[in-house]
């Protein structure tokens, strides 16, 4: 008797997912992740981009200056505030922090994650840093346009940089890691910060779309 063993489909890979984290989430982390989100989707770049504050203002919309700047650089501001914990770190395959003390607090919460975990400029710098490996083409797919290979090729990618940080020389300045809080400032703050925001942002998204062959 010959049976008929059902086809057992592969699990499908979960996606390559972002976690962006400032003080009260509604300003820094929610502009990163939404203008990531927007950067990364433009490129055809296959990723789920989250935000969260370490102490958050639990439900609460963006200021307006953020919201304004979202739109100015092509976001999507429709948020809700919501506080960082452990599951949301251990859930991301990339954490980026607004300053190194946000850093410091979302590895507190599971060390294991030091390694996936940057500031945003720090990512940036790092990205910078590091030389482009050209991938082997495949004679079978089209690399850079199959999305379920991105979050593959994307972790690859931030293990590689977390390999090289510690090649990486620091800026002169650490606070260059940072970026200021702008809640209770002035507009000329917002912009500022809206800008640095901005510049990280393309540097990175430049970088995975190298990375999985996009460009």
């Amino acid at each position: 008797m010959v049976e008929n063993n059902p086809v057992v489909e592969p699990a499908p890979t979960s996606p390559f997912t972002i976690l962006v984290v400032c003080t009260g989430n509604i300003c820094r982390s929610p502009l990163a992740a939404q203008l990531l989100a927007a950067r990364l989707s433009a490129l055809g770049i296959s990723a789920v981009v989250q935000s969260a504050g370490t102490r958050a203002l639990v439900d609460s919309a963006m200021t307006p200056e953020a919201a304004s700047l979202s739109l100015r650089y092509g976001g999507n501001p429709a948020h809700a505030a919501r506080q960082l914990t452990e599951s949301l770190v251990d859930s991301a395959d990339l954490i980026l922090t607004a300053t190194r003390e946000h850093r410091s607090e979302t590895v507190t919460l599971l060390p294991r994650a030091s390694r996936r975990t940057f500031t945003l400029n720090q990512l940036a710098r790092l990205v910078t840093a590091l030389p482009l490996v050209e991938r082997a083409e495949s004679p079978h797919a089209d690399l850079s346009t199959e999305a379920s290979l991105h979050p593959a090729l994307l972790r690859a990618y931030i293990a590689e940089i977390a390999a090289s940080r510690g090649a990486t020389p620091p800026p002169t300045n650490p606070a260059d890691d940072d970026i200021t809080d702008p809640y209770r400032h002035a507009q000329d703050v917002y912009d500022e910060v809206g800008r640095i925001i901005d510049d990280a942002v393309t540097t990175i998204s430049a970088g995975f779309a190298r990375t999985i062959g996009q460009v």
